[in-house]
């Protein structure tokens, strides 16, 4: 099991200590922040679509099939009313080449 440590630094601003890697996150100017990195929230979308690309590069990988230009695009939407979570994730791959019918799903 890996542990991860979060640190809080000063109002909304943290940071996230992953093995060797600090990463900030806080809250956009707007929000009361002072923007220096994503919101948790973003992070952790971003978390998905990083594994979903990092998958997907396996997959083609696994076929001799070409990497270069994978990409994953992701949006969220926040739930409207109280409390403040996540409703919706969409992730759409985007494969630098065109995948087998089969292996295509909704």
């Amino acid at each position: 099991m890996s542990e991860m440590l979060v640190v809080h630094r000063e109002d909304d601003a943290f940071a996230v200590i992953v093995r060797d890697h600090v990463i900030h996150v806080d809250q956009p100017y707007a929000g009361g922040g002072m923007d220096a990195g994503p919101t948790p929230v973003e992070l952790f979308v971003a978390s998905l679509a990083a594994s979903t690309a990092h998958y997907a590069r396996r997959y083609l990988k696994a076929r001799c099939l070409p990497a270069n230009g994978l990409e994953v695009a992701a949006d969220y939407a926040m739930s409207p009313e109280g409390p403040a979570r996540v409703s919706r994730i969409d992730l759409r791959l985007r494969p630098p080449v065109r995948l087998p019918d089969r292996d295509v799903g909704d």
